[in-house]
């Protein structure tokens, strides 16, 4: 699959999930070129990851990056972070490209905000039959796992910091302490995936 035919498709079939740090993302689904099926890849022009990394190279190289200054090895760890960290995909590996059955609607994502607790980021969904499904992630909100018989598209509402258990009751969880609450060994919880990133320049 040419790159301006991936470029032509994510423009007109996919909505950008805005990223001041990294720039909008298109998330699709792909087969590449050997037959492997990747559900979940999230796809940006290189612009702005590049001028961040520059950014933090010279930070480092000045000494005012987040590494420790008693050592000097700042600069080598900010450089092997952004070359060795992540997945990533060359888009000459792609054969086929298709929306991803992972992805929330951006309508729907627009609903979630912020930490429930420090690294954790829990809510539930409701969908358009009216039950309730918990979801919840360390970090990543660009793809999410799915309750079976289910697509991002029944989601009707999202309910920030709460959880579900498994008889599907609903519960809140104030904002603020740092550990879960007791009920969550209890909940269902989908989680974030796994996704891979590629870069196009012609985005």
């Amino acid at each position: 699959m040419r790159t301006e035919e991936i470029t032509k498709y994510l423009r007109n079939n996919i909505e950008p999930l805005p990223d001041t740090n990294y720039g909008d993302g298109y998330r699709a689904s792909v087969y590449l070129t050997d037959g492997t099926f990747l559900p979940c890849v999230i796809f940006r022009n290189s612009r702005e990851i590049t001028k961040l990394a520059v950014r933090r190279f010279k930070e480092e190289q000045k000494g005012k990056g987040i590494f420790n200054k008693s050592t000097d090895t700042g600069y080598l760890n900010i450089v092997k972070h952004f070359v060795t960290s992540g997945n990533r995909l060359n888009e000459y590996n792609i054969e086929k490209i298709e929306k991803s059955d992972f992805a929330f609607p951006l309508k729907v994502q627009n609903q979630i905000k912020g930490e429930t607790t420090m690294g954790w980021t829990g809510f539930a969904a409701k969908m358009k039959d009216g039950k309730h499904f918990g979801f919840g992630t360390s970090f990543h909100c660009e793809f999410f796992q799915m309750p079976e018989g289910y697509s991002v598209n029944d989601i009707e509402e999202i309910i920030n910091h709460s959880f579900v258990l498994k008889n599907g009751e609903l519960r809140s969880h104030r904002q603020g302490p740092e550990t879960l609450p007791e009920e969550y060994k209890d909940a269902v919880v989908y989680r974030e995936k796994t996704f891979f990133e590629c870069f196009l320049d012609s985005l």
